[in-house]
């Protein structure tokens, strides 16, 4: 499972046809990626390594404050697009992308184990549908969060 963890002032996706379905402010704009193999392990690695994730500054500037101590939000989007492989050619190949099926019941479990496992608010975009993001980047800090190199 892949993450791409942006620490953002505020971010809002707007779903084609239905208006927005999720903003926040202060937080976390987290781009997930369900890949073939991920099971309900990664959900849950995944998730917390984004709970406890500590890239807000302290006094001193430094990486030491999480989501919980800055009150900040997650808007989780689902993107199979970070499966892409481009290392065979310029377009982009998805074949290590998780079924449709199975990506939409982890990235479910992602959301839930934010919200209850870990007790964070979590908007989200619409799974299978074409999306607009809006982030105001925050550093920026953007971290990439692979499962498969648990450890």
């Amino acid at each position: 499972m892949l993450a791409v963890v942006q620490r953002v002032s505020e971010a809002s996706v707007e779903v084609e046809g239905h208006g927005v379905s999720g903003a926040i402010g202060r937080g976390f704009c987290v781009f997930l990626g369900v890949v073939k193999g991920d099971t309900e392990q990664d959900a849950t690695w995944i998730a917390g390594k984004i709970a406890r994730m500590r890239i807000f500054n302290d006094e001193e500037g430094r990486f030491n404050r999480s989501l919980h101590d800055v009150e900040g939000a997650i808007l989780l989007v689902s993107q199979f697009t970070l499966a892409g492989d481009c290392s065979r050619g310029n377009r982009p190949s998805f074949i290590d992308a998780a079924p449709p099926e199975l990506a939409e019941a982890l990235y479910e479990s992602v959301a839930t184990a934010l919200r209850e496992a870990h007790g964070l608010s979590v908007e989200t975009g619409m799974f299978r549908t074409s999306m607009r993001v809006h982030i105001e980047n925050d550093g920026p800090a953007t971290i990439l969060l692979d499962s498969s190199r648990a450890g």
